[in-house]
Parts: structure tokens; sequence; C-alpha cells
């Protein structure tokens, strides 16, 4: 947006005018969302963050003086409104930050009732590239499933903090000003924040590797990945796999390591040969994605049961985070054995959000 259309929308909605108050924040929605997202690690947060986030600014536009950026005044506005709802809620993680991994003849055990699981972000309007020169991650980087998992594990504001300084390029005082506090207490904050994210993240990005990868063989894998698992075939899934791969299931606290836990798991459970599979591939967290949908007798279509997010180990998949759709919460044991089976949560579906059809 060019300055002075920006400054005469600023004027029309500061004196009230609602119609120019979309127009001049329009353009930063999609950075706000992706920024609460990394704040709170879900979806359906960061779009209640955001949205309260702009309601003060629409509340507050008479007080902004212009000594900083608009852009960088909404960043504040939506920082704190994040650190407020950070305050009141237990923090998200995924499952093998969760507990330790489980015996696949034990099942695949119940839900944790609690929204304590970070949930995947479709990333398909991020731009490549970094905020600006001074930051350190690139905007796809940044909401990879590790890079998430990670800030999750710190303090408030030292994820603040890092978001704003590495992620975005924002300076020190910047940061000090959104957070209320001195140059000297950011900067201490980041310290300790990229110890504990480093400590945290693997050697290389899932950018990196992608890059390393190139198109044709990412799009080689994923076809193959579909085909072993639509085709039931356990050893050509478990071919796949690092050595130490891991799959988990969101809601499910449960979650397997290694070739022969996860080989029991699949034969046990998504390919025992009780369910018809199809899936479609697609992208989530700037990692490549899956989804994959089960027959229906009564719909007679395949409706939408997991979005499998992959992490990749240059050519082998390291990890198969599948976030599932459906219902789970409240129902007895018996009904996880059958979890196939379950209803769809209109909560947990998002497949449309990650260009899925609905049906197949």
């Amino acid at each position: 947006m060019a300055i002075s259309t920006e400054q005469a929308l600023l004027r029309a909605a500061r004196d009230g005018d609602e119609g120019a108050f979309e127009p001049l924040v329009g353009p930063y929605r999609g950075e706000l969302h992706a920024h609460c997202y990394r704040m709170l690690g879900s979806l359906h947060d960061a779009e209640d963050a955001l949205q309260e986030a702009l309601l003060r600014s629409w509340k507050g536009l008479k007080r902004f003086e212009g000594r900083s950026s608009l852009r960088s005044w909404l960043y504040t506005i939506a920082t704190n409104t994040c650190l407020n709802q950070i305050a009141k809620r237990p923090k998200r993680v995924l499952p093998v930050d969760y507990g330790p991994s489980w015996d696949p003849h034990d099942g695949v055990g119940e839900p944790v009732v609690e929204s304590v699981w970070i949930e995947p972000y479709p990333d398909r309007q991020l731009p490549d590239g970094h905020a600006s020169p001074e930051a350190r991650y690139e905007l796809r980087e940044s909401v990879e499933l590790a890079f998430v998992a990670a800030l999750q594990l710190l303090p408030a504001n030292q994820r603040a903090a890092l978001i704003l300084r590495e992620v975005l390029g924002f300076s020190a005082a910047e940061v000090a000003e959104a957070l209320d506090t001195s140059v000297a207490s950011v900067n201490s904050a980041l310290q300790r924040a990229r110890k504990t994210v480093d400590e945290k993240l693997p050697d290389s990005s899932q950018q990196e590797t992608l890059r390393a990868l190139g198109d044709d063989r990412l799009r080689e894998l994923t076809e193959r990945y579909i085909a072993a698992l639509d085709g039931g075939d356990v050893d050509a899934v478990v071919a796949m796999l690092a050595e130490d791969a891991a799959w988990s299931m969101p809601p499910l606290a449960s979650w397997f390591r290694g070739l022969d836990d996860v080989r029991g798991f699949l034969a046990r459970g998504p390919l025992s040969g009780q369910w018809r599979w199809r899936r479609v591939a697609t992208t989530a967290n700037g990692q490549p994605a899956v989804g994959a949908y089960t027959w229906d007798e009564g719909e007679q279509a395949y409706l939408p049961f997991a979005l499998d997010v992959l992490t990749l180990e240059g050519d082998r998949v390291k990890e198969v985070t599948a976030f599932i759709t459906r219902v789970m919460e409240g129902r007895d044991p018996e009904y996880y054995a059958r979890f196939p089976e379950q209803e769809l949560d209109p909560v947990r579906n998002v497949f449309e959000r990650f260009g899925l059809p609905p049906r197949v």
C-alpha cells in the first residue's frame, strides 16, 4: 500500500469511518494471523486473537500518534493480545513432547480432552524468504512444526521477543516498546530463548531439506507415500521411514517411535485391512502434507480423517504427525479402537483450509 493511501485511510478511520478501517488493516491480516499462530500454536486460537486484536486496534485508533509505523503498532496489539491468551490456558505441544512413546500392542489409548495440542497451519499464502534483512528465520521456516513446538516451550515474553526480533526483524528498541520493557531485558530474554530453541531444533530446517530434494524428488516421494498407504502396503511405508521415525495422531496422546513399533501400529491399526483409504497431497506448516480420507458407507464417499504433516530427513520420512479430524471425546475405550468410523469434528475438520476437497 502506498504511504499516501495508508495515511488517507488512517485519517478517515481515526475520524470514525469504519469503511476505511478494513482496507487500512487488510494488507496486514495475513502476516498478523501467522504471528498469532506462532505465539499460540493453534489455528483457532490465532483467529480468535486476531479478531480481538483488530477490535482493540479499531477502538484505540484515535490514540495512535504515528510515532511508530502502523504495522509495528498492530503487531504490538496482536502480541499483547496473545500474551493475555497464553496466561489463561495450558501451553500447546505435540504428542512427542507430551509423554513417552507407546507399545503398539497397547492400542492407541484415549485422547487428551484438554486443548493442549499444537494445530496445523495452512501456509499457502505465506511468502518465501525473510520478513526483513534483520530476520534470522525464514517465514516458512517459522511455521514449521518443529519450530512452532520449540516456541511453545518458551516463557511467553521470551517467545514474543524471539518472534518479533528473529522472525519479523523488529529492532530491539521496537520489541522493548511492544513488550513495555527495556532493551536490556529484551536482549537477555532473546539470549535465553535462542539457546532453548537451538537445542530443540534439528540441524536442518524443513525448508533447507526441501530445497535440497527439489520439486520433482519431493513430488515423487509424496506420491510414493500416498500409494503405499492407500495400497495398505506396510513394508513399503516402513521402507520410506528414517530409523528413528515417529508417528503421532493428536488429539491422541499415544505415539510410536522406531521402525518396529510404527510397523506394529500400522499393521494393527490403519493398514489392518479394516478400512478403505484415499489420500490427496497438499502442504501445511511449510512442509509436505497429505489429506487422508476413509470410506463412509452411509455417505458413499471418502470423508476426511486426518491431515498427515510429513517431516523429512533427507529423502526419508522422519515424523508423521496425523492431525485427526474426527470427534474423539467422551467415548468408551472400545470406541477408539474403531476410530476411522467416528463422525467428523466440525472444529478439527479443516481440510478445506488446506485446499483439500470435503470428500473424494
